[in-house]
């Protein structure tokens, strides 16, 4: 018999990987966008979830508008943390485990390593700290719980969401012909969406609770990541690297804030491909959406 599996979030960059792997391996999902189901309201999410009855929920939904949360820290506090309080109080009356989506964003980016999941967090701003708040309520109502904590996801859904990701930002710059600047002082692992939601059933499905990171795997600049993304293109823009001074932004984010899978690797799963390999990957999906959307 089918497993019943809920995804929030279900037409963002991971939400859409979730649905499509689930029912790839047998599950039966149901999936609602934001428009459709705010988990902001935790009566009409208490209440679907009691109709549907799943064994699993995945929160793919969030706030993740870094900047602007420094000028509407509650609109992300709502979404971030008192929406995964509403899944949470949602998921004990019904028995289902949920999986919730975290962030590097927790740590302050001064260990200069990946972090670990047992390494203390520091959140240095409204993003993160109501991503922090987040896992802390999931794990103030829910024993049966697996948080994930990731890190510049990319995937291609990108193409179709309004902000898009790293990679469509560097390839519109390009394509505009002007210079391009990228920090070379912020290290991060951006992770493929695809193998995101793999790996993340993966732990689901060997029972696995608790705090685990699956980032990219692979510690690396934001320039230096423009790099690979231009190679795996075949383009050759004016990119010149900055760093934090030169360019300020309005929320403080974490330096180094790549993330260890060492946890992931020792529970079974396979450790993630070089970025290189995902980056050509991502472009061969994009170049068959890009070809399938054309009239």
């Amino acid at each position: 018999m089918a497993r019943k599996a809920a995804v929030f979030g279900c037409s963002g960059q991971l939400g859409v990987e979730l649905v499509r792997e689930l029912r790839e391996r047998g599950h039966e999902v149901t999936g609602w966008e934001r428009s459709t189901v705010d988990i902001a309201d935790g009566q009409k999410v208490e209440r679907l979830l009691a109709n549907l009855d799943p064994q699993v929920v995945f929160n793919a939904a969030a706030y993740n508008q870094v900047d602007v949360a420094e000028k509407e820290p509650q609109a992300a506090f709502v979404a971030n943390a008192l929406g995964v309080r509403n899944l949470a109080l949602a998921c004990r009356q019904t028995d289902a485990q949920l999986v919730h989506f975290s962030t590097d964003y927790v740590f302050d980016g001064t260990a200069n390593r990946p972090y670990r999941e047992d390494d203390p967090t520091h959140p240095l701003g409204a993003y993160a700290v109501s991503k922090l708040a987040g896992e802390l309520y999931a794990q103030a109502y829910l024993d049966s719980l697996l948080i994930v904590r990731t890190c510049g996801v990319f995937g291609p859904a990108g193409l179709r969401t309004n902000r898009g990701n790293f990679v469509e930002l560097m390839l519109r710059l390009a394509a505009a012909g002007q210079p391009i600047r990228v920090v070379e002082d912020h290290i991060a692992s951006p992770t493929y969406a695809p193998l995101l939601a793999a790996r993340t059933i993966d732990l689901v499905e060997k029972n696995q609770r608790g705090v685990f990171h699956i980032g990219g795997g692979t510690p690396i600049s934001w320039f230096n990541f423009s790099k690979l993304i231009f190679d795996a293109a075949g383009l050759k823009p004016s990119l010149q690297p900055t760093d934090e001074r030169e360019y300020r932004t309005t929320a403080r984010r974490p330096k180094y804030s790549a993330l260890s899978n060492g946890k992931m690797e020792r529970a079974g799963l396979q450790p993630m491909p070089p970025l290189a390999e995902c980056l050509r990957t991502y472009l061969a999906a994009r170049a068959k959406f890009v070809t399938s959307a054309k009239p």
